[in-house]
Parts: C-alpha cells; sequence; structure tokens
C-alpha cells in the first residue's frame, strides 16, 4: 500500500511546500504538485497523473478538501472514482479518512448538504427572477441603442471604401461582433423573403 500525496496551489505566486511538508510528515512517499487553478478537473494535469499512478489498496491523502476539489460535485465524482478503484482519500486539515465508515458517512452528509444547497440556490434565482418580471424589471443584458446597431452596420456596409475591419468597428461603436452578425443575418433573411 502506497501513501500519495496531492498538494495543490491556485496561482503563480503561491508556495504549496507547506503543503508537502504536511504530507510528508503524514507519510506520503510520492507527491503530486501543480500550480493550476481548480475550476475543472480536466486541467490539473498533476492530478490526472496521481489518479493514474493509484493502484487498488492505494491512500490519496490531501491537506485540505478545497486542494483537491472546488465543488462538492468534483469532490463526489473524484471520491467516488477513487473507491471504485479501491483506494483510500483522506484530508487531513479536516481529519476526514473516506476508507473508515466515519469518512463513508461524513461523505455522503456532504453531498446530501450540497444537494439540498443547490436546491435552495436554483429556488431563490427563480423566484427573484419572478418577481422581477412582476415589476417589470428588464432581465438580462441592456440593449444597445438601435442608432448605435444602424451606425454599426453602415460602417460594415461600407468597409471596401472606409478601410475598417470589424473589431474596428466595434471600438468605435461600441457594439458586439454577435450583434452585428446577427442583424446582418436578419437583414439576408428578409431579403431571402
Amino acid at each position: 500500500m502506497a501513501i500519495i500525496g496531492y498538494a495543490r496551489v491556485s496561482s503563480l505566486g503561491q508556495d504549496y511546500e507547506q503543503q508537502v511538508e504536511q504530507l510528508k510528515n503524514y507519510g506520503c512517499t510520492k507527491i503530486f504538485s501543480e500550480k493550476q487553478s481548480g475550476a475543472k478537473k480536466d486541467n490539473r494535469k498533476a492530478l490526472r497523473e496521481g489518479m493514474e499512478y493509484l493502484r487498488e489498496g492505494d491512500k490519496l491523502v490531501v491537506t485540505k478538501i478545497d486542494r483537491l476539489a472546488r465543488s462538492v460535485r468534483d469532490l463526489q465524482n473524484i471520491a467516488n472514482e477513487l473507491d471504485e478503484k479501491g483506494i483510500g482519500l483522506v484530508f487531513l486539515k479536516e481529519n476526514i479518512d473516506f476508507s473508515t465508515p466515519a469518512g463513508k458517512l461524513m461523505f455522503t452528509m456532504l453531498g446530501a448538504i450540497a444537494e439540498f444547497e443547490r436546491d435552495l440556490i436554483n429556488e431563490r434565482t427563480s423566484e427573484g427572477r419572478e418577481r422581477a418580471k412582476k415589476q417589470g424589471k428588464h432581465m438580462g443584458r441592456p440593449a444597445m441603442p438601435e442608432k448605435d446597431i444602424k451606425r454599426a452596420l453602415q460602417l460594415y456596409n461600407e468597409r471596401e471604401t472606409n478601410g475598417m475591419s470589424v473589431n474596428d468597428i466595434i471600438q468605435l461603436t461600441g457594439v458586439p461582433k454577435s450583434t452585428i452578425y446577427a442583424e446582418i443575418k436578419k437583414l439576408k433573411d428578409k431579403e431571402q423573403q
């Protein structure tokens, strides 16, 4: 059985040496470390390498939950993947060992709490959106002034004579590229009817 550590900091200016020291003190014989945002598991090369390195009966040790996962869903996915391979998971700061019955219970409770929290947030967001609609408030990005859109389309159509690129037009008028192209498409669709 190997005890493998994983250390991560979010930015290049941060240092993971303290994490590495804690992992060594726990007994980790190999440590995978990286300076990378934890937002997406796919971006974390050292984590992927560590997951591939681990074998049944091994244990992955991390100093804190947020060093391994940025969301409960991410944590659940990683923990389930490790569990299916027969690999233990330990968080030092939280004193959680997912290979024990108490650790599995804690993991289940974290998942249930996170799901409850997600449902509450979704419910509040829906209620807020409905309340805003009833009050006549505009939802989403503010509409571009019609005169700015017309000016952008005019400049777009005169590109050969004015020498402007689409980026120049965006800079001058403030009309986003997506709006310019959407309006051009509308005009072409009208012409084809």
